[in-house]
């Protein structure tokens, strides 16, 4: 394969035909389902799905077919069935995934940005959704059709790019099934994930292990009704003083310490030996970036080992949202019926989500104090992943893709996100290697306000993918 030729076509697609289409995806408000109940009826779900459908049609990829799939209650899957190119054997098959449902807009973005406003600052496009994770049908095409054009060679490609992700993969499970026994996913022998973070913007990342999750809400009731606090203050408890106490029992208040063994893991031999060679080479950016206000410091200190394995392997608990309380401006001098809190578990990659879920009930809801009504409920799990070894081939092909695009070598990084579709598919495809990948960098803003996507990163990521796809066909 060329590789000047790879580059000079993936870089030429996206000044030409990704920016505009991508930056007509992000004006689309494409909440997730968990966020948007009536997603049916609201249709952006579906507009963005035929935008994504229709661009991928559009490619010059030999034997390209381009599929929408929706299941009964389902949100909408993109399939992109691309056959062998080059010589390629005919029994074997790379699956790329992306998605394309997005978090909810969020306040605080900053003067002349919004949520479904694409605008291009430097190398940045921002606006929700282009980097987590609309860029991903678009690198991945464009990947295809790049090593197509320079002569090289790949294997049957299935671009899978769902609607749920941001709600937990709640639809691609059945999904999966339903394509694994119609033949529209043979077993693959490379999985391409490109829904992941790097360390920075000037190497490819490789991901080898991502977080679980359990989010709850507990709501602690004292009475029926609200009621005056003078008549009532220091008779009737505090809703919220008792739910505090609650909390105690699962974290440490001084240090943010997670108190249940059920959620912690011993860290394995070889990611302790990644996290001592990457930190370093990530520095101050080990323990991420973020818009710290002035004076405030990491809990985890400030040596950068201490702090990649804190947002990698370590358990954390986000306090998410809560109900129950008025607005300042408009709280009167009551005692309050109850309070409802929500809480976002990461745990380490390889804990048993479910195990830490009950752990969490048990103790949340033993004993509540003065006889409060306490009640759990969960609103999403998902389960960590831990990448198997990667294989000679992989490595080579990796430090090559780094070397000829970015001009450094790549390198491995633990993610403190989730992926819910990676433990699945670990699980489903355990002979699978797996490159997981993405262009959500130090500041990306994912989830967050000022969200976007670092252009160049994600067109060299684009062109990486091609050198793996040619790497893995000659294998």
């Amino acid at each position: 394969m060329d590789a000047a030729a790879l580059a000079d076509r993936v870089h030429g697609a996206w000044d030409a035909d990704v920016l505009p289409s991508l930056e007509a995806y992000i004006a689309i408000p494409a909440l997730s389902p968990a966020f948007d109940a009536d997603w049916r009826t609201t249709g952006h779900l579906a507009t963005a799905t035929e935008h994504i459908r229709a661009w991928c049609a559009a490619r010059s990829i030999r034997g390209l077919t381009v599929t929408v799939h929706e299941l009964d209650g389902r949100t909408p899957v993109i399939i992109c069935d691309v056959p062998p190119f080059g010589g390629a054997p005919d029994d074997d098959t790379v699956l790329l995934y992306g998605h394309l449902d997005k978090q909810p807009p969020m306040e605080g973005w900053i003067d002349g940005l919004g949520p479904w406003t694409p605008v291009r600052r430097g190398p940045r496009l921002y606006g929700r959704g282009g980097a987590d994770d609309g860029y991903s049908a678009y690198a991945a095409l464009t990947a295809i059709e790049g090593v197509q054009r320079a002569g090289g060679a790949h294997a049957r490609c299935v671009v899978l790019i769902e609607a749920s992700e941001e709600s937990g993969s709640p639809d691609l499970p059945d999904y999966i099934e339903r394509f694994v026994a119609t033949g529209v996913l043979p077993d693959p022998s490379l999985v391409v994930c490109l829904d992941s973070g790097a360390g920075s913007y000037d190497r490819l990342w490789l991901t080898t292990s991502l977080r679980g999750l359990v989010g709850l809400t507990i709501t602690v009731e004292v009475l029926a009704d609200g009621v005056h606090s003078g008549s009532a203050g220091g008779v009737v408890p505090s809703s919220f003083r008792i739910l505090r106490t609650l909390l105690d029992r699962i974290e440490d208040a001084a240090t943010g310490r997670v108190l249940l063994p059920e959620l912690h893991a011993e860290v394995p031999d070889d990611r302790v030996a990644e996290i001592e060679v990457s930190a370093p080479q990530m520095g101050e950016e080990a323990g991420g970036v973020f818009p710290w206000v002035e004076g405030v410091r990491p809990q985890a200190g400030d040596d950068p080992v201490a702090l990649l394995r804190a947002r990698t392997w370590e358990p954390s608990i986000a306090y998410v949202g809560m109900d129950g309380m008025p607005a300042t401006a408009i709280a009167g001098n009551v005692l309050r019926p109850r309070t409802t809190l929500g809480l976002a578990v990461r745990l380490p990659p390889t804990v048993d989500a479910e195990v830490a879920a009950a752990a969490l009930e048990r103790v949340l809801t033993a004993d509540p104090p003065f006889g409060a009504r306490v009640t759990v409920a969960r609103h999403g799990i998902g389960h960590g992943w831990n990448a198997a070894p990667f294989e000679p081939w992989l490595q080579a092909a990796a430090e090559e893709a780094s070397q000829s695009e970015f001009g450094r070598s790549w390198a491995t990084l633990g993610e403190g996100g989730s992926i819910p579709f990676m433990a699945m598919l670990g699980q489903r495809f355990p002979a699978a290697q797996f490159a997981v990948t993405g262009a959500l960098g130090p500041e990306n803003g994912a989830h967050g306000p000022n969200e976007f996507l670092h252009v160049p990163c994600a067109t060299s990521v684009s062109v990486c993918i091609g050198h793996l796809l040619d790497a893995h066909a000659r294998r």
